[in-house]
């Protein structure tokens, strides 16, 4: 399935199963899910990871609502439960899926250029009309200063040196908070059409889940 619709199809289940107040509803989400991600073959660490982690928030809600609410309900409890694991399920098997896989190994097959030359390139030319304001800027103050910088003078040239500099470790900060990593592949966008199949998936799910709430009790 096309990952927008998909993102918006898990958007949907968790908002419309928020206020559904059916125990049935929320297992069998859960179950389904859980097929999905043995059909993905999700390593049995990661099936820990996806059990453990959510356990302590969910006994939380469940020890609240039964001993401390003013219902005292066990199947309240246990309908907010299944409820975070059913959100958690939802989204490791909206990230956790070959499609995503498949086109992470395409984007890196089609890059052919390394991330240090494509990126080198792009910063040098982006930062030429920064450098020439920043060298029109050291001539002017050094004529405020009655100071004439020529084309030739070493002085000019390294204070935009020294510009530079500063400016190389900005652009690395950056980059990093972007999430560029040394060594890897380079990544481009690839447009992913949605196709009639899409649709038929993504409304056969919908209409599935609606029938499911309104058939169990």
């Amino acid at each position: 399935m096309n990952p927008s619709l998909k993102l918006l199809l898990v958007i949907l289940l968790s908002l419309e199963l928020t206020f559904v107040t059916k125990l049935w509803i929320n297992l069998i989400v859960i179950m389904a899910c859980l097929l999905i991600l043995i059909h993905q073959r999700l390593h049995w660490q990661q099936f820990c990871w996806l059990t453990f982690v959510p356990l302590f928030p969910a006994l939380a809600i469940f020890i609240t609502i039964v001993f401390f609410s003013p219902s005292h309900s066990l199947f309240d409890g246990a309908v907010l439960f299944s409820r975070l694991y059913v959100y958690v399920c939802l989204g490791t098997v909206f990230t956790f899926t070959t499609d995503t896989l498949t086109l992470a190994r395409s984007l890196e097959q089609n890059c052919h250029l390394p991330s240090k030359y494509a990126y080198g390139v792009l910063a040098a030319l982006n930062l030429i009309p920064k450098m020439k304001q920043a060298v029109t800027t050291i001539y002017t103050a050094g004529q405020m200063r009655g100071v004439n910088l020529h084309w030739w003078s070493p002085t000019l040239y390294f204070k935009a040196i020294l510009v530079a500099i500063q400016w190389s470790d900005q652009l690395a900060q950056a980059m990093e908070s972007h999430g560029f990593v040394e060594g890897q592949a380079r990544t481009a966008t690839v447009d992913i059409p949605i196709t009639s199949r899409d649709w038929l998936y993504f409304l056969s799910i919908i209409c599935l889940v609606q029938i499911i709430v309104i058939a169990l009790p």
